[in-house]
């Protein structure tokens, strides 16, 4: 079978219309993942679930994520990119009305698997089809719509939940909508892929790394680890942290400290996107010590202005970082390697967000959240150090970025 490259529809798009859309695509299936974390304290409340409970409905959407990228994260690289965007935003569609139906925590795990594994597929298709429509500003699009999208979500549903009807039920309505719209509109798109032979056989669980970018993306795993750690311990626990800390209650609280996170990442991203990437990795893992630190001693102090400092310096360190690394392995892959080599990125990026957070919901019921907290903190600011070690020794396999 030959290979078919596709460049345009009937109707005359141009091919960088799929930079705005996979724009918008991914931002609003990043919104939906932040979405319900402000509603967890509401969840909480009405069917009283320890916290335990909590971090398995933030795992399994990380782990269903996982099995996506470790599936069908490379599927577009055969079938074309706007088959598997459609699927993954109908499946976003479908998460949404579990959770607008959910009368149960089982109904939110259900979710939550639903919406990972969607993300997941959504992640390494559109990154791709972003590279394949503008692989100069690919980079910065992949990092900052997700960033921005998270920030909608989690402002979008406290704001919802506290001043709205039905705070667990509308934001999700509004979210099925636009997964609709979207759904349609994918069809309009030009499609900027390539079809070719191996599509089943690329199912089997598999990481695809190319042999040239092996080296530049172990010398982004550090730091990358410690970033991505430190992001899943945030959104998952740290709004219970402050309400433990502070006594503060409103479901604004979770999503304004979720919020300070990302939108300080997505700044981040648009502030040092001219530096080159070992700069943004070493700023990345200076700014996650510094964040890490304020963000802790802010809990231990039931300070908010210094907790939220710290999500400032955390986003930034998050962004920074993130960016680096995007930038140092994604223009490395051809276009029939782009979804492949950016499954395996978001593997790596989802393991360090799932597994510590998992570990730390175990822990807490033994250690408090406070001692958990300062723990984790403690392991991030370690790893971030060594990570600057790291980028420094391994500088001429970044530089290759």
């Amino acid at each position: 079978m030959s290979s078919i490259n596709l460049k345009a529809p009937r109707s005359g798009v141009p091919p960088r219309a799929m930079t705005v859309f996979g724009a918008l695509a991914l931002a609003t299936i990043l919104a939906g993942s932040t979405a319900p974390t402000p509603l967890y304290r509401l969840y909480q409340e009405q069917w009283g679930f320890p916290h335990v409970t909590l971090t398995l409905i933030f795992a399994v959407y990380a782990l269903s994520l996982l099995a996506a990228l470790l599936t069908v994260g490379s599927l577009s690289d055969h079938v074309g990119r706007r088959p598997v965007i459609f699927a993954s935003l109908v499946t976003s569609a479908l998460a949404m009305w579990i959770f607008v139906h959910a009368g149960s925590p089982e109904a939110l795990i259900a979710a939550r698997i639903v919406q990972g594994f969607s993300a997941g597929a959504a992640a390494s298709t559109i990154g791709a089809a972003l590279m394949d429509a503008d692989r100069a500003r690919g980079p910065l699009i992949n990092s900052v719509a997700p960033f921005s999208g998270m920030t909608v979500g989690a402002l979008g549903a406290s704001a919802l939940a506290s001043f709205a009807p039905a705070p667990t039920q509308l934001v999700f309505l509004i979210l099925l909508g636009a997964f609709a719209v979207l759904s349609v509109a994918v069809w309009w798109m030009p499609e900027t892929g390539m079809r070719r032979p191996g599509a089943w056989a690329s199912l089997p669980p598999h990481i695809l790394v190319p042999p040239h970018a092996k080296g530049p993306l172990l010398a982004i795993t550090p730091v990358n680890v410690a970033a991505w750690s430190f992001g899943g311990f945030y959104l998952s626990l740290v709004p219970s942290l402050v309400r433990a800390t502070t006594g503060l209650t409103s479901p604004l609280v979770g999503g304004v400290v979720v919020a300070t996170l990302t939108l300080s990442a997505a700044g981040a991203v648009l502030l040092f996107r001219g530096w080159a990437p070992d700069r943004n990795l070493a700023t990345g893992a200076w700014a996650l010590i510094l964040g890490v630190a304020t963000t802790l001693l802010g809990a231990q102090l039931s300070l908010v202005p210094l907790m939220m400092a710290g999500a400032v310096f955390s986003g930034a360190g998050l962004g920074a970082s993130f960016f680096g690394a995007s930038r140092t392995i994604m223009p490395l892959a051809g276009p029939r390697e782009r979804a492949g080599l950016l499954a395996a990125f978001y593997v790596q990026c989802y393991l360090a967000f799932s597994l510590p957070a998992i570990l730390a919901g175990l822990a807490t019921p033994h250690l408090g959240l406070t001692a958990t907290a300062q723990i984790y903190g403690a392991a991030v600011i370690l790893l971030a150090t060594v990570s600057l070690v790291a980028t420094r020794v391994l500088r001429p396999a970044t530089a290759r970025g």
